[in-house]
């Protein structure tokens, strides 16, 4: 998913499959350029769904450095089919379960969605 932002977006909301279950990760604003968030809006459009597709979601605080996603939090939230994968760059993941300071990447047409779990 995303939250919302400018003319395309503000963060990208992304996670990894645990069995079949998608786990919110962290979100990021991180590593895109003005048309690089452009195009992934293009491909995100024919994505948009209109439930939360995170089965940990809505966590209760935002714990520190703003990482959690709450209720609140997630209004601002724009949610899409989980079909696409992501690679991030991060420095750890934190107590919580979240990655810290995370940086998109790119995108990955060599890997299935439900393919991508935590290691």
């Amino acid at each position: 998913g995303y939250t919302l932002g400018g003319t395309t977006f503000d963060a990208l909301v992304f996670g990894y499959y645990d069995a079949d279950k998608l786990i919110y990760a962290a979100r990021t604003r991180n590593g895109f350029t003005p048309t690089l968030r452009a195009d992934l809006m293009k491909r995100f459009k024919p994505l948009q769904i209109k439930e939360c597709p995170f089965a940990n979601l809505p966590e209760k605080k935002a714990g520190r450095w703003g990482v959690g996603l709450t209720a609140a939090k997630m209004v601002e939230c724009r949610w899409l089919n989980p079909v696409l994968v992501g690679q991030f760059e991060f420095v750890e993941w934190t107590q919580d379960a979240h990655l810290r300071h995370a940086k998109f990447i790119g995108l990955r047409e060599d890997k299935k969605a439900g393919d991508v779990k935590r290691e």
